[in-house]
């Protein structure tokens, strides 16, 4: 029996041996806390998954065409201990994220603090010197 539970042991071991890690990035090498970023719009796309949870939205640029921004959250339980689960965000909800742009100018944003039409406020757990959830 024992044998047998340490050759199980052992292949599950070996299972994920190869499998390469993914890896975690630092606020500061994504993201740039000089470009602040203040955004309304219309969530059209949640992904509850890790290391992070993403929020899709769609703003209206100046010129009133619509921009897609993705929005990065902490984690998925980082965001359910605040209160956020993935039915907070229903898809059509107007939202305003408050955040940081990326470095490289895209239109992706480390969310600091999502703003609900009601004018309640959660923490998204984004922004320079703060520790990943």
């Amino acid at each position: 029996m024992r044998t047998t539970l340490s050759i199980v042991i052992v292949g599950i071991c070996l299972l994920f041996e190869g499998t390469p890690a993914q890896a975690h990035h630092s606020f500061a090498a994504e993201f740039d806390a000089k470009k602040p970023v203040n955004l309304r719009g219309v969530v059209t796309r949640v992904e509850w998954i890790n290391p992070h949870t993403w929020i899709h939205i769609d703003v209206k640029g100046p010129n009133g065409q619509m921009v897609k921004w993705m929005i990065e959250g902490g984690s998925p339980n980082s965001l359910f201990r605040r209160g956020v689960t993935k039915a907070s965000l229903p898809l059509g909800t107007e939202i305003v994220v408050e955040g940081y742009q990326a470095r490289s100018g895209t239109k992706r944003a480390n969310g600091r603090d999502l703003t609900f039409p009601n004018g309640v406020k959660f923490s998204l757990g984004g922004g320079p010197g703060e520790a990943a959830p």
